[in-house]
C-alpha cells in the first residue's frame, strides 16, 4: 500500500525507525556498551510515536535549530509546518555521565533494556520560558504542561533515533495500531476520507453529536483516545476505553468507525496541541479532523475557540489535512434534539448542559447526569469506578 492512500504522510512518506530481526539484534549488542539514559514517561512516549512515523517526518529528537524555529515560527527550520518541539531532555548528572559520546542507548526505565539508540548530532540548552510562553502561552507553573516542562532537564540531545523495540505494553494490545496499520485498516474498509477524532474524556453526547455529524461528510470515523500521560485528576485509561467501548457496541455503525489509541502524552497546549493532534492524525491517515471547543485545552488559559483560530496563522494546504470545526453544542429540550448556537435559536435555560464539576458531582453520589447529556451505559461505567475508587 502506498504511504499516499488516503493521504500522504506530513513530509511526504510514513517514516520507520524501528530496526527488524537481525538488524535489532546488532544494535541491541551496541547499546549493551554505550552510555545509558533512562528516557521519562512523556518522551518515551514521544520516541514511540517517532518509531512508528505518527511524527513523520521526524527521525529523532529536534536540535536547536529546529526547536527554536518552532518555537519562534510554528514551522521546522526548513519551512514544514510544526507546532510543538520534540525533544529529549537530560539531567546534569547524565549530561555529566555521557560526556562527549556520539551515540547513547535510551531505556524506558531503571534496569530494563535498552529500547533505542540515538546517534548524537547535539547538545543544546532548553529554553524554558521561551518554550512555556510560546508553546502554553503562559510560565504559570500551575499548568499541568509547564509544571512538566520545568520537571525536565536543562539540557536537551538531539539525533536520529534506531529503535531496536517499541515501549512494552500489556493495556489495550488490540487497540494499539501504528500509522502503517490504520493506513491498511481504512484502504481495507475502503475508506478514502477519515475523520479523527482527539479524545482524553470519556464520550458524552456532544462529542458524539459532532463526531456523527463529520461521518455525514466521510468514508470513516477514527476515534482516536491519547493514552500516555495526563493529569492525575482525569479519567483513568481502562475506564475511559470501556465507555468508548459501550458506544462503539450500540450507537456507531462498525463498518464506518474504529477506535484504536494513540500513545501521545498529554501537553494541554491548547491551539498549538491542536495543530500537533492534526499532523499526528495525518500521518495516521485521516483526511480530516475535529477541532472543538477548547481543544487540548485546561483551566481558563486558552480562549473557547483559540484552538480553532490558530489555524489561521498557517497558509492554505500547509497541512493537507482539513480541520472541521465545530461549536459547543448541546440537547435543546425545545428542538427535541442535538444542536449548537448555529443551529439552534432558543435560549439556554431549554440547554441541557452541565460543567464537569456537576457530572462529577451526580457521578460520585451514583446519579446518571440526563440521558440528553450522557448515554446511560457510560454513566454507569462512571458511577462503578468511582465507587471503586
Amino acid at each position: 500500500m502506498s504511504d499516499t492512500f488516503p493521504i500522504a504522510p506530513h513530509g511526504g512518506a510514513l517514516v520507520d525507525l524501528l530496526a527488524r530481526s537481525d538488524a535489532a539484534a546488532d544494535l541491541a549488542s551496541e547499546a549493551a556498551n554505550l552510555p545509558k539514559v533512562v528516557v521519562n514517561e512523556r518522551e518515551l512516549s514521544d520516541l514511540e510515536m517517532l518509531a512508528t512515523g505518527a511524527l513523520s517526518p521526524l527521525t529523532g529528537f529536534q536540535g536547536e535549530k529546529d526547536y527554536h524555529s518552532v518555537l519562534d515560527t510554528m514551522h521546522l527550520a526548513d519551512g514544514l509546518a510544526w507546532a510543538i518541539p520534540v525533544v529529549l531532555s537530560i539531567s546534569d548528572d547524565d549530561v555529566h555521565r555521557i560526556g562527549r559520546a556520539d551515540a547513547i542507548a535510551l531505556l524506558p526505565s531503571d534496569g530494563a533494556e535498552p529500547v533505542a539508540v540515538l546517534r548524537v548530532t547535539g547538545r543544546f540548552a532548553r529554553d524554558k520560558r521561551k518554550e512555556a510562553t510560546s508553546v502554553y502561552r503562559t510560565d504559570d507553573l500551575e499548568h499541568p504542561g509547564v509544571a512538566a516542562l520545568y520537571e525536565s532537564g536543562d539540557t536537551c540531545v538531539a539525533g536520529t533515533l534506531e529503535v531496536m523495540a517499541l515501549p512494552a505494553h500489556d493495556d489495550f494490545v488490540d487497540y494499539r495500531l501504528t500509522p502503517a496499520e490504520t493506513r491498511a485498516a481504512f484502504a481495507e474498509r475502503g475508506w478514502r476520507t477519515v475523520v479523527g477524532f482527539q479524545t482524553r474524556n470519556p464520550i458524552h453526547r456532544a462529542h458524539e453529536y459532532i463526531q456523527k455529524c463529520a461521518l455525514e461528510i466521510v468514508d470513516g470515523l477514527l476515534v482516536h483516545p491519547l493514552m500516555g500521560a495526563t493529569k492525575a485528576d482525569d479519567v483513568p485509561p481502562d475506564v475511559r476505553m470501556r465507555c468508548y467501548e459501550a458506544l462503539f457496541g450500540g450507537y456507531y455503525p462498525p463498518d464506518r468507525a474504529m477506535i484504536s489509541v494513540f500513545p501521545a502524552a498529554m501537553r494541554y497546549a491548547g491551539p498549538r496541541e491542536a495543530i500537533w493532534h492534526a499532523i499526528a492524525r495525518k500521518n495516521y491517515g485521516c483526511t480530516h479532523f475535529i477541532v472543538g471547543r477548547d481543544h487540548a485545552g485546561v483551566g481558563t488559559y486558552y480562549g473557547t475557540y483559540d484552538a480553532q483560530e490558530i489555524f489561521e496563522e498557517l497558509e492554505p494546504g500547509e497541512l493537507s489535512i482539513t480541520p472541521l470545526m465545530f461549536e459547543h453544542s448541546f440537547w435543546c429540550n425545545r428542538c427535541e434534539g442535538m444542536g449548537s448556537p448555529k443551529t439552534c435559536p432558543h435560549e439556554a435555560d431549554d440547554r441541557v448542559s452541565l460543567s464537569g464539576t456537576k457530572v462529577r458531582e451526580m457521578l460520585a453520589t451514583g446519579e446518571r447526569p440526563p440521558q440528553e447529556f450522557s448515554r446511560p451505559e457510560v454513566a454507569d461505567i462512571l458511577i462503578d469506578a468511582m465507587r471503586q475508587a
